[in-house]
């Protein structure tokens, strides 16, 4: 913990806050990457799949995250939209190992931008094209043009190639959407 924490701690100044979604198919990495976020000490060994869904919290030098971590489960998302109304942030998680499936990813996120809690909000959405380090995976620009991601003018949203197992772009992606929530928050 630094000085700077220290002080604010002290003086009960808190962090702000940030109610996120990590959404995406089952075996996308969501979990993973969530696990990597958290200090070192604490990360677990083994990830299992997520059942429901979990809260993960997380830390950037400008806010606190609560993660809603939901599982990409077909009988399972239904439940995202239950935590549509509340949330500052998404992050997609997409396998980009599994190009066979982007066209249900696609579908699901049609679904969930169409949602009367998402739709007229302009929520900052970061795409982590996951899994890059396997020799199937697809490229970036392949994951815009399969999601059809140049439509959403209108909505700010970023892609990262990313591996959750190593970190690689999750740094970056997180910075993003910081930043995008914070300038949001700044215009309210």
């Amino acid at each position: 913990m630094g000085v700077l924490d220290t002080l604010a701690r002290w003086f009960r100044i808190k962090k702000k806050e940030a109610n996120i979604l990590v959404v995406g198919l089952d075996n996308s990495g969501k979990s993973t990457i969530l696990n990597y976020l958290k200090p070192a000490e604490v990360r677990s060994q083994d990830i299992v799949p997520t059942v429901g869904f979990n809260v993960e919290q997380f830390q950037t030098k400008s806010l606190s995250f609560s993660a809603f971590d939901m599982s990409g489960q077909g009988r399972y998302r239904s439940l995202w939209e239950h935590y549509y109304k509340d949330c500052q942030g998404i992050v997609y998680v997409l396998d980009s190992s599994d190009q066979i499936r982007m066209v249900v990813a696609k579908d699901e996120l049609e679904h969930l931008l169409s949602h009367q809690h998402i739709k007229d909000r302009n929520i900052p959405l970061l795409f982590f094209a996951n899994k890059m380090d396997l020799r199937d995976s697809i490229s970036r620009v392949k994951c815009i043009n399969l999601l059809g991601l140049d439509q959403y003018q209108n909505r700010p949203w970023h892609i990262c190639c990313s591996n959750a197992l190593t970190g690689e772009g999750i740094n970056e992606g997180i910075t993003w959407l910081t930043e995008q929530i914070i300038a949001s928050n700044n215009k309210n």
